[in-house]
């Protein structure tokens, strides 16, 4: 049978079906970049932009990073059955087959253009379908399997959905949306080299070379230590230079100094560093939603 051939889901599998689609988009990932999407625009409107824009921005964007995340899962089948955290995936457990992998991506991709462009305005829609080329075909296709640098130079795909955000409220960018993609940039490193740590032996078994799998555990940790300082450095700038103040600034502060207090431990750390490695992980995903949320505060509170 060919690899592409489809897969049909009986009636009693469509649940599980529906269930499996959904997971191939990777929903955790869709949850945060809307997470991010949603405050680019509540910061951009100073409050609740209009509901239609509010609605279309969302779902265009649910199904620009859907869409992208299936097309990485669609590319990566056969190197994610090798490893043990993605093996249970979708596709490399032959719970759906690649070809309808392949039009579910294609098809979320090509609505999210019109639902984002239709909806909202073509600027978004332009932007919103950059992240998606980067990530999946920059990023999964060429970068990744190129340097152990891929996340640093891939990671402004994760850094769009901000722009897209700002842009769908404005029909325009401005220096304060610039520094949340900054934010992202160099926030996505520290928090991917720590889960790295985590699953390197799998990325050796199937010779992608992730940082900490080629330059090992004692350059990724120094990596993550340098690019946690230049965050913290970058969330600050916002006040300098941005518009946000005092309420934005001490958050902000507060929760760098313990994403930073994470990282040295971990860099001081000699023996079992995979604990901190993970503590770092995960509160670099509630760090970043509450930066955000920060400034949808000082935004709507202070001006």
């Amino acid at each position: 049978m060919s690899d592409l051939a489809p897969d049909i889901p009986l009636p009693g599998n469509i649940r599980e079906t529906i269930t499996n689609y959904v997971m191939l988009t990777k929903p955790t990932i869709v949850a945060l970049l809307l997470t991010i999407t949603l405050g680019g625009m509540l910061i951009a409107a100073r409050g609740l932009p209009p509901f239609s824009i509010l609605v279309f921005a969302l779902i265009g964007g649910a199904c620009a990073a859907g869409g992208a995340n299936a097309l990485n899962s669609f590319h990566d089948r056969n190197t994610d059955k090798s490893m043990g955290r993605t093996s249970r995936r979708p596709l490399p457990a032959g719970k759906i087959s690649p070809r309808n992998a392949l039009i579910f991506a294609l098809s979320l991709c090509v609505a999210s253009v019109l639902i984002l462009g239709i909806g909202v305005n073509w600027l978004a829609a332009t932007l919103s379908t950059a992240g998606i080329i980067y990530y999946a075909y920059v990023y999964t296709v060429l970068l990744k399997r190129m340097t152990p640098q891929n996340i640093v130079l891939g990671g402004g795909a994760g850094a769009i959905p901000p722009l897209v955000g700002w842009a769908a409220v404005t029909d325009q960018l401005s220096i304060l949306s610039l520094y949340l993609f900054a934010i992202v940039l160099l926030w996505t490193p520290p928090h991917t080299w720590a889960l790295m740590l985590l699953v390197e032996k799998d990325y050796r078994r199937v010779s992608i070379p992730m940082l900490p799998a080629v330059w090992g555990e004692l350059e990724a940790r120094r990596h993550i230590i340098l690019y946690s300082v230049l965050l913290f450095i970058v969330t600050i700038m916002p006040v300098l230079f941005g518009g946000l103040s005092w309420i934005y600034f001490i958050g902000a502060t507060l929760l760098g100094l313990y994403f930073l207090a994470l990282a040295t431990r971990l860099w001081f750390t000699r023996g079992a560093t995979k604990p901190i490695a993970k503590k770092l992980y995960s509160y670099s995903n509630g760090y970043l939603a509450l930066l955000f949320a920060l400034m949808v505060v000082d935004t709507i509170t202070l001006h």
